[in-house]
């Protein structure tokens, strides 16, 4: 009965998420923030990660949905890994490729949920402890101008 409920729930979430990307249409910064919101929100009630830290991560590694790695690969958080697009130079990208953004968002999640801080930090809403945390587990080549960023975003936009 738990893995029913663990399936339909995981279910649930993914069709959750593919409603409110698929209605999102352009974006401009403000409105990448207004059609994530949302998909952050259930991420986060799901993996007990703020919110505020999975939409300012995507918004600043994206560029708001603007990037080259967001829009051709869908990879919304600059996760290195596999990916089928070979440039017109012959040379292929280090960063993952997804069929979809939720993909992207559910593995940034995923990711995070394997680093020795997520218990500690699971469900609180320090952001500034988070996003510490993630800077100093590697995910970012310049961890102080990437925490300052991260953090300007989720000040600036009220997340």
């Amino acid at each position: 009965m738990l893995m029913i409920k663990k399936v339909l729930s995981k279910n649930v979430l993914i069709l959750a998420l593919l409603f409110f990307v698929y209605t999102a249409g352009a974006q401009s910064s403000k409105s990448y923030i207004t059609n994530h919101k949302t998909m952050a929100t259930l991420l986060s009630e799901h993996y007990g990660i703020p919110a505020s830290v999975i939409l300012a991560v995507a918004f600043v590694e994206s560029s708001a949905g603007r990037g080259a790695t967001a829009k051709v690969l869908n990879n919304h958080f600059g996760i290195e890994g596999h990916n089928n697009i070979v440039n017109s130079r012959g040379h292929k990208s280090r960063y993952k490729q997804y069929s979809n953004e939720i993909a992207s968002y559910i593995d940034f999640c995923r990711l995070v949920t394997h680093k020795r801080y997520y218990k500690r930090l699971k469900d609180t809403n320090d952001a500034t402890a988070w996003v510490r945390a993630i800077s100093h587990a590697g995910y970012s080549e310049q961890p102080e101008l990437w925490e300052k960023r991260i953090l300007s975003t989720i000040k600036t936009n009220r997340l």
